[in-house]
């Protein structure tokens, strides 16, 4: 990509999502069912007070105590969390307001607020064709400082995309005290090896994927003329008849799709699909409250 600056408003993210959380009555002190595990023990239960959400409620042992009753956890450790982020040229995309390397940047932004509000430690993969950059866990605002600085460089992305290869990296070079990798890309570069790899790491760490993807990525448009495509890696273009190309174009989508719901069903990871043209707050909101939910 040429160099510059994303367009990107990360208050504005961090905001949405906190604003959404609140909503969606995601209490601070059930933060850690979003990623529990190895990071919490569970300690007994407590009686349900009315600033609870009636969905912690444990009805099981409600019923023989005769009286509303939560789990309660202890916290063994702080939890170190590593991003995972495609920084291909397949990012550098979009026909929204922001195209998916901006939206990842501010789902990004948003996720690794929250981690820090609890002294959680954060670290980052970069990844085309191969691993461009990885940054260990560290805690504190500095981490995030760097992580905005490098994520807003348009200098940061480009070039061929490959998971694979990034899967790999993270299987071979992240070690047992990582707890959570967050996989953040379009998915576009997977193969029939992906479920394989994918599948390796999600028993090595509890694994997250949030795809992000555009409108375009689904199905072309229906437009009378002609369709300009640029390719921001060298400026070039490209002239398109969409009404010839629509056809082939959606029935390779349709493979695609096919094969990474295929993948993302054998991995055991938990997913979450996102579109550039909707805000994310609300979508992963709600994903983290079923998380909790599913947890409990």
């Amino acid at each position: 990509m040429t160099k510059g600056k994303l367009n990107v408003d990360v208050a504005d993210a961090i905001t949405q999502l906190e604003s959404m959380i609140k909503e969606f009555k995601l209490k601070r002190d059930i933060y850690r069912l979003i990623f529990r595990g190895k990071g919490l023990e569970f300690e007994g239960f407590r009686n349900y007070s009315p600033d609870d959400d009636a969905s912690d409620i444990d009805w099981k042992a409600s019923s023989r105590a005769q009286e509303l009753l939560v789990k309660q956890y202890k916290e063994e450790r702080d939890l170190k969390i590593v991003f995972m982020l495609d920084v291909g040229s397949n990012m550098v995309f979009g026909s929204t307001k922001k195209i998916k390397c901006e939206y990842a940047l501010e789902l990004i932004a948003a996720l690794a607020n929250l981690m820090l509000d609890f002294n959680d430690a954060i670290g980052l993969i970069l990844f085309n064709d191969k691993v461009t950059q990885y940054i260990e866990c560290k805690k504190g605002r500095k981490q995030m400082e760097i992580f905005m600085d490098i994520l807003s460089h348009g200098e940061t992305y480009g070039e061929k995309s490959n998971i694979n290869n990034a899967l790999d990296f993270a299987t071979d070079y992240l070690n047992e005290s990582i707890f959570s990798v967050i996989i953040i890309s379009d998915l576009l570069s997977s193969t029939n090896e992906t479920e394989k790899k994918l599948s390796l790491l999600a028993s090595m760490f509890e694994t997250i994927v949030i795809r992000v993807r555009d409108p375009l990525d689904v199905h072309l448009p229906n437009i009378n003329g002609e369709l300009i495509i640029e390719n921001t890696s060298n400026n070039s273009q490209l002239i398109i008849n969409p009404k010839v190309a629509k056809e082939s174009y959606e029935k390779y989508v349709q493979q695609k799709e096919k094969l990474i719901e295929e993948i993302i069903k054998g991995s055991n990871v938990d997913y979450l699909d996102l579109m550039t043209s909707e805000p994310f707050a609300v979508s992963l909101a709600i994903f983290l409250k079923e998380r909790i939910e599913n947890k409990i």
